[in-house]
C-alpha cells in the first residue's frame, strides 16, 4: 500500500519540480502581508520593481563617476597618506586612470562614458546616486548584503519581502521571478531565498537557455483532468493535518505551490515565449545580434513580466569584477548591457509602464582608483571598494535627471549624502509604497525587517 509520502512525491513529479521552487505571490493565511490589506504609502506610483543586478562590482569611476583628477596621477605610486588601501591589495599601488572618455548626456548633463550609447538617449530619465556604501569587500558576503541586508546569508532577498508586502496581481504567475544567468552569482541561489519568510516568497529563477522551467508540463498521458483532480483529493487528505497543526505553514506553502504550479503550466509558455514580439521589438532589444543578444532576451522578458502582473523581476549580468585589462573587460560589458537596458526602459515608457516600475542598476560594490600594476603597465585593473559606488534608478517616483551624492576627487570614498545600503534598501521599499518598519516579520523571538535594524529613507531619491 502506498504512503501518504509516496502519494505526495508522485504528485510533485507530474507537476514537475517547479511545484518546490515556485511561489504564489499572495499572502498565506498564518502570514498575510501588509499589501494584502493596504500599501503603508498607498499614493506611490512604483506597483513592480526589475532589479539589474551587475555581478562583480562595476566601476563607478569608469562608468558614471568620472574622475579628471587621476589622470594626473596615472601610474603615480599611491601615497595618500592615512588612505585604507583595498583589502585585495598586496605590494605597490599605482594611481589608475580610467581609460574611457566622458560626455554629459541629455538636458540633465548626466555623466556617462562614451561606452553608453543608447542609455545616453534616456539620461533624463534616470537618477543616479554615488553616496551609498556597504561594508564587504569580499564577492559572496557583499552580493548577500546587497540583496538581502545580511552579509552572511540566510534572511529574506529584497524581492521576497517586496513580494510578502505587496501581494499579488497575478495569481497563475510568481511574484518574484529571477533571470539569471547560466552560472549562479557567488553565494548561489541564497541571493534570492526566503529565509525565515514563507517558503512562497522566494524567488522563482527562470532558465536562461532551454525550457525556462524544466518540467513544467506534465508527463504524456496525464491530462489536466487528471492533475486537477490528484490535488484535490491531496487536499482533502491535508485538511485534518492542516487543523491539527495552525502553525506549521509548511504544508499550506507547499499546497500553494502545487496550486501555483498547476495554474503556471498554461500561462508560463505564453508568457516567456518572444518569438511573437514584433521584429522591431527585437532588433530594439538588441535581439539576434552579439554581444547583446543574452541580456536583450531577458531585458524583454523583465518588461512581459511586469506587464502581466509581476512584482519583482531580478536580472543578474556577471561578471565586472575586472581587476586588470579594466579597458577590455567592462569594454565588452559595457555594450553587452547598454543597448538592452535603454530598450528596456524606452519600452516601458511607450507602454505607460515606466511610472509604475521602479527599475534598479547596481552591483555590490564599487572599485578603487588604484591598483598593482602589471605588464608593463598595460594590464592595471581596479580593486573592490566598498566605500564609494555608483547605483541608478528610473520609473516608480525616484527624481529623474538629478545626480544625487558625490565620491571624492579620486573616487574612492563617498563624501556627499553618504548612506549604508540599508538605507537604500528602505528607500527601495518606500518607492514601492512599503514602511520598513512596518513591514516585519516574527523570527526568532523578535520582529526582522529588511534593513535588520531600521533605516533612512534617502528623500532626495524620491521626486
Amino acid at each position: 500500500m502506498n504512503s501518504r509520502r509516496d502519494f505526495l512525491y508522485g504528485l510533485t513529479s507530474s507537476l514537475g519540480s517547479v511545484a518546490f521552487s515556485s511561489m504564489l505571490s499572495r499572502d498565506l493565511m498564518a502570514h498575510p502581508g501588509p499589501g494584502a490589506q493596504a500599501l503603508h504609502f498607498p499614493k506611490t506610483k512604483a506597483k513592480h520593481c526589475i532589479f539589474l543586478y551587475m555581478e562583480g562590482g562595476p566601476s563607478h569611476i569608469d562608468t558614471f563617476d568620472p574622475k579628471p583628477k587621476l589622470t594626473d596621477l596615472h601610474l603615480k605610486e599611491f601615497t595618500r597618506e592615512g588612505e585604507k588601501q583595498s583589502a585585495m591589495s598586496s605590494g605597490k599601488r599605482y594611481y589608475v586612470q580610467s581609460p574611457f572618455d566622458f560626455i554629459k548626456a541629455g538636458e540633465s548633463g548626466a555623466d556617462m562614458c562614451t561606452l553608453w550609447e543608447n542609455l545616453k538617449d534616456v539620461a533624463d530619465d534616470l537618477c543616479f546616486y554615488r553616496g551609498m556604501q556597504v561594508d564587504s569587500v569580499n564577492h559572496p558576503t557583499a552580493n548577500y548584503q546587497a540583496n538581502t541586508g545580511n552579509q552572511f546569508g540566510g534572511d529574506p532577498g529584497i524581492g521576497a519581502w517586496v513580494n510578502y508586502g505587496l501581494g499579488t496581481e497575478n495569481e497563475d504567475l510568481p511574484g518574484f521571478i529571477v533571470l539569471p544567468e547560466l552560472a549562479h552569482p557567488q553565494g548561489g541561489a541564497a541571493n534570492w531565498a526566503n529565509g525565515y519568510l514563507p517558503t512562497s516568497y522566494q524567488g522563482t529563477p527562470l532558465r536562461p537557455t532551454g525550457s525556462p522551467i524544466l518540467d513544467i508540463q506534465p508527463p504524456k498521458g496525464i491530462t489536466r483532468e487528471h492533475q486537477r483532480k490528484n490535488l484535490d483529493l491531496l487536499a482533502k487528505l491535508n485538511q485534518s493535518h492542516a487543523e491539527e497543526h495552525p502553525y506549521h505553514d509548511d504544508l499550506v506553502a507547499r499546497m500553494k505551490n502545487y496550486e501555483l504550479a498547476f495554474r503556471m503550466q498554461t500561462q508560463v509558455p505564453n508568457t516567456v515565449n518572444i518569438d511573437a514580439e514584433s521584429e522591431k521589438t527585437k532588433e530594439m532589444y538588441g535581439i539576434g545580434s552579439e554581444p547583446t543578444d543574452d541580456v536583450g532576451r531577458r531585458c524583454l522578458l523583465a518588461r512581459k513580466l511586469v506587464e502581466k502582473g509581476v512584482r519583482f523581476v531580478q536580472l543578474y549580468v556577471s561578471t565586472w569584477d575586472s581587476h586588470d585589462y579594466i579597458a577590455k573587460a567592462h569594454g565588452s560589458l559595457i555594450p553587452r548591457v547598454d543597448k538592452p537596458i535603454a530598450a528596456l526602459i524606452k519600452d516601458l515608457k511607450d507602454r505607460g509602464l515606466l511610472e509604475e516600475t521602479l527599475i534598479v542598476w547596481m552591483g555590490e560594490f564599487g572599485r578603487t582608483p588604484d591598483n598593482g600594476v602589471r605588464g608593463g603597465g598595460k594590464a592595471y585593473g581596479r580593486d573592490h571598494n566598498p566605500d564609494a559606488m555608483t547605483v541608478w534608478m528610473a520609473g516608480g517616483g525616484v527624481n529623474a535627471g538629478h545626480t544625487i551624492g558625490a565620491t571624492d576627487e579620486i573616487g574612492a570614498k563617498a563624501v556627499d549624502q553618504v548612506h549604508h545600503v540599508r538605507d537604500f534598501h528602505v528607500t527601495l521599499l518606500r518607492l514601492l509604497g512599503l514602511d520598513d518598519n512596518k513591514l516585519t516579520y516574527y523570527h526568532a523571538g523578535r520582529f526582522k525587517q529588511l534593513s535588520q535594524f531600521g533605516g533612512t529613507v534617502i528623500d532626495d531619491l524620491i521626486a
